[in-house]
């Protein structure tokens, strides 16, 4: 076995070290499992006490906000890449196949089912940062349909994709809020609705 470079041990030393993105990484894998997040077990996962760990991350919430965008942000910008059409249509689709997407998520539906008071805090308000960052994602979907002479809306684009945003969380998160069964295709509906197109019957 050949020796080690001191640089190569080096980086392997700073590789085995815990810090903020490691708990990050282990953060989303409890997640995306399905488990409930706990910053205890986290702590001791990582060697670390719980001091160490809420100093690299923030608290729970603000840990909880970037594991769950790391996993929205890829999943509507796939949305996007695949819509057809353009327009209201394809900004419509968009919103339909990302709350689709979310609804069928075992991990979100287990978040939302095991801590509903939390997950609409952190997802649907100011007190979570993903909301806001879907949105601005939204308004860049937005912006592209206007340019191309595909879309010419009558609210300004922030108001109308926070609008297009709450609706799409009205029906991702209907079962919590009111009991019913979540249905991407009433986000499909009363997208185009918004975006001043008919829905086909």
């Amino acid at each position: 076995m050949s020796e080690q470079t001191a640089l190569e041990k080096r980086l392997q030393d700073a590789a085995a070290r815990p810090d903020a993105v490691s708990a990050f990484r282990a953060a989303r894998a409890v997640f995306l499992a399905g488990h409930r997040l706990e910053m205890k077990e986290l702590a001791v996962a990582l060697g670390v006490n719980r001091a160490t760990l809420f100093r690299w991350v923030g608290g729970r919430d603000e840990l909880l906000s970037e594991v769950i965008w790391s996993v929205a942000e890829p999943t509507l910008r796939r949305a996007a890449a695949a819509a057809p059409g353009h327009g209201a249509h394809r900004i419509a689709t968009t919103l339909g196949d990302f709350a689709q997407a979310t609804n069928t998520s075992h991990a979100f539906r287990q978040f939302l089912l095991r801590e509903p008071e939390r997950s609409l805090r952190l997802l649907t308000t100011r007190a979570g940062s993903v909301q806001r960052r879907v949105v601005a994602i939204v308004e860049e979907l937005l912006a592209e349909e206007i340019s191309a002479d595909n879309l010419d809306p009558l609210l300004p684009v922030p108001e109308l994709a926070l609008l297009l945003v709450r609706i799409t969380e009205t029906f991702i998160y209907t079962d919590v809020i009111s009991g019913e069964e979540p249905d991407a295709a009433r986000v499909v509906r009363a997208s185009l609705v918004l975006l001043g197109e008919r829905p086909e019957q």
